[in-house]
């Protein structure tokens, strides 16, 4: 190759790299062409949306705002494991979902990523060995009026001290085993080692919070859906006792003594009733979606739970005192997690400040060269090279160093990372104690809510009580022939609004007993018997 020549290769170097750089704007074509136009994907037979632009290997849709549906996907089918003869506990359900709640097993992945990311940091401690092997091919146009010395060159990486005028090659290959190790830096690495291990123990905690949150969702839902059904259930013998009425006063008007009106104010007291069943049903079948969601399994399984509404609440008023809050506060998940977290900022302060002091190093390398390479040093993918010795003979080479790096000038940039560490390390500290705050908070919150949920659960006990009476004695004084449909009408009325009142307030003291037991940090085990007896 002549001068020219390689003068024309070198100008042409640049359009060549202008034009591959044209590629990366020609992506823009497999975008969003306009904001107010449809999107047209790139779609496999099979619905499947590809990379790309549209219609070069696949499908070209209509214009239009709706995408094909990718038969690749498919819903989950329904659990296997589930024995749909068998109803179900609140214990059952939640070792279920702990094993199925696709948020424990994120948080399971997190714990181990922490865990490693300590083993990480703990590599700084080691030498660290790296291994290259090099091979090239040179070539060199040399002139006989230049002064060859020592070797050719200077620069050159051909080793050849006899160079005749014209092109000269040259080939070889380097082996090397390169080494660093750092073995002191004024506790850096000690401190980062910390701040990882504060960090796994936060994400241990929050293992361990997820959990809680998967039992407490489990158990709201649970108790959600026992409502549902109840007030069902409830509904439905309202209906029955509409019917009853409805019967009455049909009886009567054959008799000749009731009026139409009776008959029809009763008919409406009927189908009020079965309206109200229906928006019951629906409610059994959305709290029971409820219930599947917060298990974390696929919404078409059937399973049966089981009936809980005849046990007995433990309606005792029982008080926390200022001990059992702060006990209760310590324990929990989040101010657990805050704490680790406020450690581990306090580490990296101690990390960043160590930036300012020195550093005590060794490295070396052994190497191995053959053909007629003259390298100073060995190239390295992604990372700075280390110096080798006698690269340009056949033979070994070794090289030992030893030294002390002291950091002088940086434009500032140590100054801010420490300064970046010290505001986070406040930030942590600051965000520790409005988690204490808030959790005593919420603490109190759910003492005081399920104190006012077991004082709603005695008085709507009373009341269901007077209303079946009321209701017994007014339907059976007018079936008997005594005074007109009102007052039983009313009375049985009242009679469902009591017990809708009873059976919800009854299960709003299981969730509000619930939420208690979540808010101390617990609910970390799934109840024997409910939480009837919680406090």
């Amino acid at each position: 190759m002549t001068n020219r020549a390689q003068i024309r290769a070198l100008l042409a170097m640049p359009c060549l790299v202008a034009a591959l750089s044209g590629c990366a704007t020609q992506a823009l074509e497999s975008a969003p062409a306009r904001p107010d136009a449809p999107w047209q994907p790139n779609v496999a037979a099979n619905g499947e949306l590809l990379p790309g632009k549209a219609g070069r290997k696949g499908l070209r849709l209509p214009p239009g705002y709706v995408l094909p549906a990718n038969h690749a996907i498919t819903p989950r089918p329904a659990e296997s494991d589930i024995n749909v003869s068998h109803a179900y506990s609140l214990p059952e359900l939640i070792d279920i979902a702990q094993s199925h709640n696709p948020s424990t097993r994120r948080a399971w992945d997190a714990a181990r990523n922490a865990a490693l990311a300590v083993g990480i940091a703990r590599t700084t401690y080691v030498p660290h060995l790296t291994a290259s092997i090099v091979g090239g091919y040179g070539t060199r146009h040399t002139d006989n009026t230049l002064n060859v010395e020592n070797g050719g060159i200077p620069g050159s990486i051909i080793n050849n001290t006899n160079l005749p005028k014209g092109q000269n090659n040259g080939h070889g290959e380097v082996q090397t085993l390169n080494m660093q190790w750092l073995l002191f830096d004024f506790g850096k690495r000690e401190a980062m080692i910390d701040a990882a291990s504060q960090l796994q123990l936060a994400s241990n905690v929050l293992f361990t919070a997820a959990h809680q949150k998967v039992i407490y969702g489990v158990t709201l839902a649970f108790y959600t859906h026992a409502a549902a059904v109840a007030r069902a259930g409830r509904v439905e013998q309202a209906l029955r006792n509409a019917r009853n009425v409805q019967a009455a006063a049909e009886a009567r008007l054959r008799q000749g003594q009731g009026t139409i009106v009776d008959v029809t104010q009763a008919q409406q007291l009927t189908a009020q009733a079965e309206l109200r069943l229906v928006q019951a049903q629906n409610g059994i079948e959305n709290t029971y979606l409820e219930l599947m969601t917060a298990m974390g399994i696929a919404p078409a399984t059937q399973l049966h739970t089981q009936d809980v509404g005849g046990r007995v609440l433990n309606i005792n008023d029982i008080r926390m005192t200022d001990d059992m809050i702060r006990t209760a506060v310590s324990q929990r998940p989040d101010v657990l997690a805050a704490y680790a977290a406020a450690k581990a900022a306090r580490s990296n302060v101690t990390a960043a400040k160590a930036e300012f002091l020195p550093k005590v190093f060794v490295s070396g390398n052994v190497a191995y060269t053959t053909g007629h390479l003259a390298l100073s040093s060995v190239p390295g993918a992604g990372s700075d090279s280390s110096p080798t010795l006698n690269l340009s003979s056949n033979n070994f080479s070794s090289l030992i160093l030893g030294g002390i790096s002291v950091p002088i000038f940086d434009g500032g940039m140590r100054a801010a990372i420490m300064r970046q560490a010290q505001n986070r390390a406040d930030s942590t500290q600051v965000t520790l104690e409005q988690t204490l705050d808030d959790s005593a908070k919420q603490i109190v919150a759910a003492q005081n809510g399920l104190h006012t949920s077991l004082s709603a659960y005695r008085a709507a006990t009373k009341l269901e009580a007077a209303a079946r009476t009321s209701f017994d004695a007014a339907f059976t004084a007018y079936r008997s022939g005594v005074g007109s449909i009102t007052p039983a009408t009313l009375a049985q009325s009242g009679l469902l609004d009591a017990q809708l009142a009873q059976s919800d307030a009854y299960y709003a003291a299981l969730i509000a007993a619930a939420s208690l037991g979540f808010a101390t940090g617990a609910l970390g085990n799934a109840p024997d018997q409910g939480v009837e007896d919680a406090p």
